[in-house]
């Protein structure tokens, strides 16, 4: 119903960067701190983000997790807040907060009243220089987040599945690294290591504030002077390097069992091209690649073929999003139907594949995707946190505020000889990995399906606190 509506809608609506684009100011305050507003008067309501540049991908050798480790301590009081205080502030002020890690972020977010926007501010700029940091908090919360990961990772066979997979994705980039951390890394982490890495990368020039609501951008900037100006920019900050991945030579194959699963899949991913600042157009068109093999399961080619023509698969996806400091991965699902073995069923991916390379674009299926793309940036700007995200995700992954409103004028450019030629690039099989789930034995129940969710083929996306 929402996918046709916004085609009636789009259909009707030029695609073009001004009549989509948000109405955002950017500037940046004397301490290097960047701040992006986006008015929206619909409500009196504002959304408060601060986003660090540092997520799991940055974090030192053998201390994987510590990015989100901390990420739980900035909750844990300063000199003038108590242990939890901050967000029983934003309760008491009709408002809602939290946050998230991912490999490419740190990021804590408040949802208030318009006028409740300067508290929240100064309270941001409270833990982001006086955060206390004692063992008697450190060492409790680090026993939660391994309990977090006992409920996310161990208790989940699929979670455990694409944590082996991810591992055999990346040969030297430490996107290959969970983000919550691995079990043996996180059981040693210290109050050294969160003081190391709250003074090293918890400054303003490492942070971008996103405001967006019912705000002015003069006021905004007021604010954001008055609270986050005085505070001195680190000067040791780390330039921001990662190991790079070598050329890929050998597919890898991972075969995962676990008496828990209670529907075997085959997936596979390709290191895929993100989208990069003033060059997105190879990301655009993995965009419309994934929709037309994978997307809806009812129009895609995988969906029409296998779920409803052959009634061979249960589920089937294809999934990419380009947001990524650095290479990511483009990731096809299928699930069979009881008595289909994964090899049939990996050979039936294959055999889409070929297909898809060999047909090309269906015209019609491709006019209706963009109506849709249409329709999906039309439908964005109505869910303001949404739309900060997407400024948010961008702005700490190495795309910039231009990038971001140029988006859907490139969407727009997307021809089907750029998704063929994407889909040359993109399948190789050198550059894959291909996954077994399953049981033991070859008996999964049909009575308790888990769909995989869209990126499945990854670390979830972020570990939210």
């Amino acid at each position: 119903m929402f996918r046709q509506m916004g085609a009636v809608l789009a259909a009707s609506v030029a695609w073009s960067a001004p009549a989509l684009a948000e109405t955002v100011s950017s500037f940046a305050l004397d301490n290097g701190m960047q701040v992006v507003v986006i008015e929206d008067h619909r409500a009196p309501v504002a959304v408060n983000m601060v986003w660090y540049r540092v997520g799991a991908a940055d974090e030192p050798l053998g201390k994987s997790g510590i990015a989100h480790f901390l990420e739980h301590l900035m909750f844990k009081g300063t000199d003038e807040m108590a242990p939890g205080e901050f967000s029983e502030t934003v309760a008491l002020n009709g408002g809602s907060d939290n946050a998230f890690t991912s490999q490419d972020y740190t990021a804590y977010f408040q949802r208030v009243a318009a006028d409740r926007l300067g508290l929240m501010m100064h309270m941001e700029a409270d833990r982001m220089t006086d955060l206390i940091l004692t063992e008697d908090v450190v060492n409790p919360e680090r026993d939660v987040i391994l309990e977090e990961r006992n409920q996310r990772i161990e208790n989940d066979p699929g979670a455990l599945f694409r944590e082996q997979y991810v591992a055999a994705q990346y040969l030297n980039h430490p996107y290959g690294i969970p983000i919550i951390g691995w079990r043996h890394e996180m059981a040693g982490l210290t109050q050294q290591d969160a003081l190391d890495h709250y003074s090293r990368y918890y400054a303003p020039n490492n942070a971008v504030l996103i405001v967006a609501g019912d705000v002015d951008p003069q006021a905004v900037r007021d604010l954001a002077e008055e609270n986050f100006g005085e505070i001195p920019a680190n000067a040791d900050l780390p330039e921001r390097v990662r190991p790079e991945e070598p050329p890929q030579l050998a597919e890898r194959r991972v075969t995962f069992e676990d008496p828990r699963v209670a529907q075997p899949y085959v997936m596979r991913s390709y290191l895929a091209p993100e989208r990069d600042p003033g060059a997105q157009e190879d990301a655009a068109a993995l965009v419309f690649l994934s929709e037309l093999l994978g997307g809806s399961g009812a129009t895609s080619l995988m969906g029409r073929t296998l779920q409803f023509e052959e009634k061979t698969a249960l589920y089937t996806g294809a999934f990419y999003d380009g947001v990524s400091l650095d290479e990511t991965t483009f990731s096809l699902i299928v699930m069979p139907v009881p008595g289909r073995s994964l090899a049939e069923t990996e050979a039936d991916m294959d055999r889409m594949i070929a297909r898809f390379l060999e047909e090309g674009v269906d015209q019609d299926a491709f006019e209706r995707l963009k109506t849709q793309l249409k329709a999906d940036q039309i439908y964005r700007k109505d869910n303001l946190q949404s739309l900060a995200r997407a400024y948010g995700e961008a702005l700490t992954s190495g795309l910039t505020v231009d990038d971001v409103q140029a988006w859907p004028e490139v969407l727009a450019a997307v021809t089907p000889e750029d998704v063929m030629a994407a889909a040359e690039r993109l399948f190789d099989k050198r550059r894959s990995v291909t996954g077994y789930l399953s049981r033991p034995t070859e008996t999964a129940a049909v009575d308790d399906v888990t769909i995989p969710t869209p990126g499945a083929s990854a670390e979830p996306e972020e570990v939210t606190q």
